[in-house]
């Protein structure tokens, strides 16, 4: 009776701890969202040129380079992320706060990488906390991150009919209660741990620098670059093409819905298939995704491949993730997300908006979508290669 007892109450404790992940999870990404698909926006209606809002987005894949490998040490260092994500979003609120009055462009270029150094970090420490906690709440993790999806979704379509009957002036306070929601929300997370020695930087190095680990990461570098470009140049071709606002919003709430049923799908059968051949898979999508978008000229059926964002993002995010945790021991894990962001987010980043925007500015968008997508049936090939090279028979 008494193991009965105990059995169904962890029983509870886990679905506790399962809704407080997913309710958190929801709320990064409506913040994400606003961020994302509205702040640009804000800074056009208030007079700055799209030069200068791209100097001010381009800080951020050079600040996330520093701010997530800081924060993933930390997490491994001090063997916490729910502090972490707390002292985040608390500087998010305030970096918010600071943007309300500022007016001049050197100092909004500033606010904003302060912005960026609090707001980067949080996906690979949230994607971090979910992995880890699965073995507590034997929920996988793409059934967790799905409500990212959701939330971004939602408040992609919502909160941009609350902007469109406000005006973009309410975009800041959107963001900042987005944010507050999120932390509170973040009180209510189990702070998972990953083990209970310090972290051993040397050996964190060594993890890193095992040569299938560097080509694991060259490869994750080449499907990040053209998608990088993809997403930064995405409202920049519907809008060349003749696209509304309103129909470059629907893209976005497009790509983000489609997710939801791969990530529960994944979550339910992804155990069963190889990562590497799923990965080749989605890298071989981003290839065929991006030469259709090269050929069209109706932004009507780039509502359409958003709909691929499901196998392409959705197959390769989860699973690259699932294949960093199997290929990094627990007491690294946050380190290694770190890098995984920094390749993703930040040096993908940084080279996609430097070269990507020349190549959109000097040949045009044909050829800058067909490179992308010799860059994504190129990693295909990478990810096969790499499958076949570590099952070879010795």
């Amino acid at each position: 009776m008494d193991l009965s007892a105990s059995v169904q109450t962890k029983s509870a404790s886990a679905k506790k701890e399962t809704l407080a992940l997913r309710g958190y999870t929801f709320a990064v990404y409506t913040t994400q969202a606003v961020v994302t698909s509205f702040l640009p926006l804000y800074f056009l209606d208030g007079g700055y040129s799209e030069q200068q809002i791209g100097l001010l987005y381009s800080t951020g894949p050079i600040i996330s380079i520093v701010s997530n490998l800081i924060m993933g040490l930390a997490s491994d260092r001090y063997r916490t992320v729910k502090k972490l994500l707390i002292l985040l979003l608390f500087g998010q609120l305030a970096a918010m706060a600071a943007l309300f009055p500022a007016q001049h462009f050197a100092v909004v270029c500033l606010i904003m990488a302060a912005f960026y150094f609090f707001q980067t970090p949080m996906n690979p420490l949230t994607d971090s906390m979910i992995l880890l906690s699965s073995q507590y709440t034997k929920t996988p993790y793409a059934l967790i991150r799905i409500f990212g999806s959701l939330g971004f979704a939602l408040a992609a379509y919502f909160l941009g009919l609350v902007l469109k009957a406000t005006g973009p002036n309410w975009t800041l306070p959107l963001a900042w209660m987005t944010i507050s929601l999120t932390l509170i929300l973040a009180f209510f997370l189990r702070d998972y741990r990953a083990g209970s020695s310090k972290m051993d930087f040397s050996g964190f190095f060594k993890v890193v620098g095992n040569k299938h680990v560097v080509i694991f990461f060259s490869i994750i570098l080449l499907v990040s670059i053209p998608h990088r470009m993809y997403e930064g140049f995405l409202a920049v071709s519907m809008r060349q093409m003749g696209a509304s606002q309103s129909l470059i919003g629907l893209a976005w709430l497009a790509s983000a819905a489609s997710e939801i049923p791969i990530l529960f799908l994944l979550g339910k059968y992804g155990h069963r298939f190889k990562e590497l051949p799923l990965l080749a898979l989605a890298a071989l999508m981003y290839g065929i995704r991006f030469w259709i978008n090269s050929q069209v000229s109706d932004p009507h059926w780039i509502i359409v491949t958003q709909f691929m964002h499901s196998v392409s993002f959705g197959i390769f995010f989860s699973t690259a993730l699932r294949y960093i945790s199997h290929m990094i021991p627990d007491e690294y894990r946050a380190s290694g997300q770190a890098v995984f962001t920094v390749i993703w987010l930040g040096l993908a980043g940084a080279l996609s908006g430097t070269f990507g925007g020349m190549l959109y500015e000097q040949l045009g968008r044909t050829a800058f979508f067909q490179t992308a997508s010799v860059l994504g049936i190129a990693a295909s090939a990478a990810f096969l290669l790499n499958h076949i090279w570590l099952n070879k028979k010795p």
